[in-house]
């Protein structure tokens, strides 16, 4: 991480904030509001990094507007600490912090640490801006109990994987992956392949299986056994490769209909588990025989979000290395004054992260 030349205490604070956000679809730009004073329990952050996930770009590109206009996200962040409030004990200044959910702290649901569920939170800013975790900002002030420390050494955008391994780990914990099964990854994009390291981290062998050579190629350089799609049928692979027992347990990390039918196919006869992970705009179709469930016992999880417990290990296993993003994140990076630009290569087909850089 770079130095600063100078002490954070004599930097002058901020009083503005300028930030990205989505106005229309295919239409990112830069906006300027106050900076909100640091109250007791809040944090100032210099932003450092923040990358553009599937709900921004998404977004741009029209098939989640039921999300609303403008669209002030960016949720995968990461900032350092130059102001704490009065009553802020567990950051300092100079932390590297990396960003995950606010709720309001009193809810059964916050109580229980599932700030996702909380019920008395808004997406909308005061001043009308939807899905505010305004990540994109050279300046942003967070509550204390939505961030979590990292290693200080850690690049900034790797950083912002907190929350997409958050909810990773959160899916495998619902799927209760055990050591030495036989565990399938259908996509291996972004979230695929965080998924395929968690996975293996918690002693599973993983078999990936993608269809678009870039990704297939990244996945391989990860040290993954994968499935060429386009040149092969994967639920024959799979069942090839397992001694025809077929997997213990499929994650679809792709919205794909496809991808739903292949993962029933290729699940042991019997107690196989699915994982839905991924979300589709249009939605995906499954196919699926209520009796073939019952009879054979298969489990179909759903998942979405994280709880606390999620982002405290999952700052860890970024910390520690146990989980590595580096190769998820596309050399081509951009500032906050390219927002738009950003979204355009975030936009295209086979794209890792792009990471847009605040400092």
């Amino acid at each position: 991480m770079e130095e600063h030349n100078c002490q954070e205490g004599k930097r002058m604070e901020p009083t503005t904030m300028k930030f990205g956000c989505l106005v229309k679809k295919g239409v990112a730009e830069v906006r300027e509001r106050e900076l909100p004073d640091v109250g007791d329990h809040q944090v100032l952050l210099k932003m450092k990094a923040c990358n553009i996930c599937t709900t921004d770009y998404g977004q741009w590109l029209g098939l989640r507007e039921h999300q609303g206009y403008p669209m002030a996200g960016g949720h995968e962040a990461s900032g350092e600490v130059i102001k704490v409030g009065k009553k802020v004990d567990d950051y300092q200044v100079g932390d590297l912090v990396a960003t995950g959910y606010n709720g309001c702290g009193h809810c059964m649901a916050c109580r229980n640490g599932d700030v996702d569920a909380c019920k008395s939170k808004t997406k909308t800013s005061e001043d009308g801006y939807c899905f505010s975790f305004f990540g994109f900002s050279d300046y942003c002030v967070k509550d204390a109990k939505s961030i979590y420390k990292v290693n200080p050494e850690m690049n900034p955008s790797e950083a912002g994987f907190l929350e997409p391994l958050a909810t990773v780990l959160h899916g495998i914990k619902k799927i209760q992956i055990r050591p030495f099964e036989n565990v399938v990854i259908i996509g291996a994009g972004t979230m695929g392949l965080v998924n395929a390291q968690a996975a293996k981290a918690y002693g599973a062998r993983v078999i990936v299986s993608e269809i678009i050579p870039k990704k297939i190629q990244t996945a391989r350089d990860m040290g993954f056994e994968v499935i060429d799609g386009g040149t092969e049928d994967p639920v024959k692979k799979v069942m090839e490769l397992t001694q025809e027992e077929g997997a213990d347990t499929v994650i679809i990390a792709v919205g794909n209909t496809n991808a739903n039918q292949q993962a029933l196919e290729m699940i042991r006869e019997l107690d196989g588990k699915i994982l839905l992970f991924a979300a589709g705009y249009p939605a995906p179709e499954m196919d699926v025989d209520p009796n073939t469930l019952h009879y054979r016992r298969i489990s179909l999880i759903g998942t979405f979000g994280a709880n606390h417990k999620d982002f405290m290990e999952s700052a860890k296993a970024l910390s520690a290395g146990i989980v590595d993003v580096s190769k998820l994140i596309e050399p081509k990076t951009f500032c906050l004054d390219q927002i738009q630009e950003a979204f355009e290569e975030a936009s295209k087909p086979g794209m890792y992260r792009v990471s847009v850089l605040l400092d």
